[in-house]
């Protein structure tokens, strides 16, 4: 924070740099009124925007790569198949200095894997996250590109059945997990008590630190740490089962859970082993808490609700002309757009 430079020797991440530059076209969208401060606010998102060099980002024709190291090149994986990269692929095919072309949509496209997951049929992704992300910035209902006018539905609804299908799995709750109920729920990318096998109550349990987890067709990745942000960033899609699920977390699990800034970001009811935890703190009653407040799960939360309850983001948006066109040359139609 106080260089700029980058920390140690992590990458320079695409998609990281995609949701950075939709907060900044959502600046340039909202303060749009004529005077100096508000035009030189525009001005600065397209001096960022611009000069956003997509094309070299791409080491594999037509895919972006997920990230570049000085040291070592591109990393040997590309945005091929649904996660939370569409919006990096609509500021790609929107750019109007570097534009990717329209290709790399249907390269994203073709790694979908569409199935039938706890009664839900959806284009799978195991985590939630990968169906919350881009929708924060945009309003998909009732737009579609191609793949999804052959469903017949649209990325919103395909959101709302990944979520159902999630709460639907926590009430199976076929790992038998503590804590686990229609009320309780949601699994992605989080933080987790520790990389260890342990012996609780008489099962033998496998957990783990940071880890995508999540649920999906022949995809699970649960450990019984669950993730309030799952829900949270999900509230638009299914408002009933996510909201309920929020204030229950927060009056099951007090302040061991939500704090000054809100909910932490992940907490595991089954993990009661004080002492074995290589991070955060355990009762003995209650389970593992995490000490951590993540702005990637805070922001997701805030803004998902706010769409929820005014469509604030997704309005400002949508007077983006820079979105309006990648969503055009990704082929999306209908709805909202002109």
């Amino acid at each position: 924070m106080g260089t700029g430079r980058r920390f140690q020797q992590v990458e320079l991440s695409t998609i990281d740099t995609s949701l950075l530059l939709a907060g900044i076209l959502f600046a340039q969208s909202y303060f749009d009124r004529a005077n100096a401060t508000e035009d030189e606010i525009r001005a600065l998102a397209d001096s960022i925007y611009f000069r956003v060099d997509w094309p070299w980002a791409i080491a594999r024709p037509p895919a972006v790569s997920m990230g570049w190291h000085p040291e070592t090149g591109f990393i040997n994986a590309d945005w091929i198949g649904y996660n939370e990269a569409m919006i990096l692929n609509v500021l790609a095919l929107g750019s109007p200095t570097h534009p990717v072309d329209s290709t790399t949509w249907g390269a994203w496209v073709s790694g979908y894997d569409w199935g039938t997951f706890y009664g839900q049929d959806f284009v799978q992704f195991a985590p939630l996250f990968g169906h919350e992300y881009s929708h924060v910035w945009i309003d998909f209902r009732g737009i579609q590109d191609g793949y999804m006018r052959g469903r017949g539905i649209d990325y919103f609804e395909n959101s709302r059945r990944a979520t159902l299908s999630q709460r639907t799995y926590a009430i199976d709750n076929p790992g038998d997990w503590r804590g686990y109920t229609a009320d309780v729920w949601g699994l992605t990318a989080c933080d987790g008590p520790a990389n260890k096998t342990l012996t609780l109550a008489g099962r033998l349990r496998e957990f783990h630190t940071y880890w995508a987890r999540g649920t999906g067709l022949g995809d699970i990745r649960d450990d019984g740490t669950i993730c309030p942000t799952a829900v949270g960033g999900a509230v638009p899609f299914a408002p009933d089962e996510t909201i309920r699920a929020l204030i229950t977390m927060r009056r099951t699990y007090g302040d061991h859970l939500f704090k000054q800034y809100g909910f932490l970001d992940a907490f595991n009811p089954t993990f009661t082993a004080s002492g074995q935890q290589q991070t955060g703190t355990v009762d003995p009653v209650l389970g593992w808490f995490d000490v951590d407040y993540l702005g990637i799960d805070q922001g997701p939360i805030l803004l998902m609700i706010e769409n929820y309850r005014t469509g604030f983001v997704w309005e400002v948006m949508r007077r983006n002309p820079h979105i309006v066109r990648g969503l055009q040359r990704a082929g999306f139609t209908g709805g909202w757009l002109p």
